[in-house]
């Protein structure tokens, strides 16, 4: 019987990497740079803010939060970001930045989830901490679904399934 500390830990990272960046890319495949960048309103956030943000916040958690690395985030300007960059690039630097979370979930033995890692004044297992980088990943390719259906109508079907 597989241990299930380690089964959480594959499934997390086949989540993130077989389930949840495959949408992205098939959403950001259909669209234009102008419509990466639109906002609905001031309040509202671009998918390219939201794929900076995810990039952001990932890595934050796995490689500083979980693994003890300063990444010197600047969380702010994931949001307040308004000069376009191309969705090849925003594909790029989140498919590097996944690449780095998902080789630090790898790392992690069965025993550490229930270690406690801190965040400012924060604590919190790294069990939790992997299981927000999910949570978070899935919220917001949610909403990058949403607004590109909101965009261009029915999705483009997937090359395959999972």
């Amino acid at each position: 019987m597989r241990d299930l500390s380690q089964q959480f830990i594959s499934d997390s990272r086949a989540f993130l990497t077989l389930d949840y960046m495959p949408k992205i890319e098939r959403c950001l495949a259909q669209l234009t740079e102008e419509q990466v960048w639109s906002r609905a309103n001031g309040a509202s956030n671009s998918i390219g803010n939201l794929l900076l943000h995810l990039a952001g916040s990932s890595r934050m958690w796995a490689i500083e939060v979980i693994g003890g690395k300063p990444i010197g985030r600047n969380r702010q300007a994931e949001f307040d970001r308004r000069e376009a960059i191309s969705p090849e690039q925003l594909m790029a630097s989140l498919r590097a930045a996944m690449k780095e979370v998902d080789a630090a979930l790898a790392e992690i033995r069965g025993d550490a989830l229930v270690e406690v890692r801190s965040r400012g004044e924060e604590e919190m297992t790294v069990l939790w901490c992997v299981y927000h980088i999910v949570e978070h990943f899935s919220m917001h390719t949610g909403q990058i679904l949403s607004m590109t259906k909101a965009m261009v109508g029915e999705l483009a079907p997937a090359a395959e399934s999972r």
